[in-house]
């Protein structure tokens, strides 16, 4: 694979042309009527739907408290919905057992807000983890143990994101940025059809924001890798998708493709 190449000179995203999308083209995740609560009196999802295409790129937006982080947890059932319907990958896995619905979701990649490194080991041994999804054993566990063809595709995720020449320093000494990119190499040595990132720069500075934003941009069209995001940020929600999702108060009030909107029209979906 080749390494990453990012420009973020002045921290500008790049421009981006709208990507319609072709007759037929397969829905990877649909979510029907999700509904979640904590607690009796706190309501957070209120009958959300939506869909994700394959090799789009889909922004949700909302303020705190809206339900983006919830929806998408729902959506992927790493929390359990109260209602609604979930098809991955033309797959209902809303009522799957636990050993399907790992087998499914194996094909998704998750990267999140905090990088969840192990920060002792090797950046390295952390990408070989990524495979655990799809293999266990104490050959996924270190590079120490990993076969050379498990090493070999581990190293391959790092140098496309940027990273081979930082595979063996320790976790814990890189810097913000780099960590998140180590957390992209994870995601990616599982192969995935999709990348589902919650908040994934809000611990960022903008420059190596716009960085890990840029690499998600080149795996959705370099790779094919369907993206769904969640984001604070409206400038890059609207610059790094095919289309946004604004929720409010637990309900998607908003679906529409990112060419269409402006930063004007996002804005008053916040608060």
């Amino acid at each position: 694979m080749a390494q990453a190449q990012v420009n973020v000179a002045g921290a500008s995203a790049p421009a981006r042309l709208p990507t319609p999308l072709a007759a037929g083209v397969r829905c990877d995740l649909a979510v029907e009527g999700l509904c979640k609560s904590f607690g009796k009196d706190r309501e957070v999802l209120r009958g959300v739907s939506f869909k994700v295409h394959e090799r789009e790129a889909v922004a949700l937006i909302g303020s705190n408290g809206a339900g983006k982080s919830t929806a998408l947890r729902c959506a992927l059932r790493l929390i359990e919905p109260e209602e609604g319907a979930v098809h991955l990958f033309d797959e209902d896995i809303t009522a799957a057992r636990h050993h399907r619905l790992r087998k499914v979701r194996a094909e998704v990649g998750f990267v999140f807000q905090k990088h969840n490194l192990v920060p002792r080991v090797s950046a390295l041994t952390n990408v070989i983890h990524g495979n655990l999804g799809r293999a266990g054993g104490i050959r996924g566990w270190s590079q120490m143990f990993a076969s050379s063809e498990l090493r070999s595709r581990a190293m391959a995720c790092l140098e496309r994101v940027g990273l081979a020449d930082h595979a063996l320093k320790r976790a814990d000494q890189l810097s913000g940025g780099q960590s998140q990119r180590v957390a992209i190499a994870r995601a990616l040595m599982q192969a995935p059809r999709m990348i589902v990132a919650d908040e994934p720069v809000a611990s960022l500075d903008p420059v190596a924001g716009h960085e890990v934003m840029e690499l998600f941009h080149q795996l959705t069209r370099e790779e094919g890798i369907t993206l769904l995001f969640t984001s604070h940020n409206i400038e890059q929600a609207l610059s790094y998708s095919d289309r946004v999702l604004a929720i409010k108060r637990g309900e998607i009030v908003l679906d529409a493709a990112s060419a269409s909107l402006s930063s004007s029209d996002l804005s008053k979906h916040y608060g």
